[in-house]
């Protein structure tokens, strides 16, 4: 089971946009929740959204409700990150993950996640 980081990441200009990309390998978005986190310099690891397989509800940090979005392509057995208004604040490394028991109700309550991607850097900036 993995999750590897797709193209997307690098250097955006502040109110610009760039889409993650997340591969799954060994389940399948379609039924096991997947989650974003990031990390910026110099600061503790934060959940930023959630896509659940029940209908794919969605879930988003305050930080970046409004601006940033989540979506899977099951077909594809991909999970996206787009984010929008990106600002200086936004640059950390951003990761995917998942896991067989905790899904997103408990990934919100602050449950920790077995499988986890590699992480891509985010970078804001002009």
């Amino acid at each position: 089971l993995m999750l590897a980081a797709g193209v997307g990441g690098g250097l955006v200009q502040p109110g610009g946009s760039l889409r993650l990309s997340c591969a799954a390998s060994g389940f399948t978005v379609e039924r096991w929740d997947v989650a974003w986190f990031r990390q910026a310099p110099g600061k503790e690891r934060e959940w930023v959204s959630c896509i659940s397989n029940v209908e794919g509800l969605t879930y988003y940090a305050d930080s970046v409700k409004g601006r940033f979005a989540i979506s899977r392509d099951v077909a594809k057995n991909m999970v996206y990150l787009r984010m929008n208004s990106l600002t200086p604040e936004d640059t950390a490394v951003y990761y995917c993950a998942t896991d067989k028991v905790v899904a997103c109700p408990g990934v919100l309550r602050g449950f920790e996640l077995d499988y986890w991607g590699e992480g891509t850097l985010v970078t804001v900036s002009s």
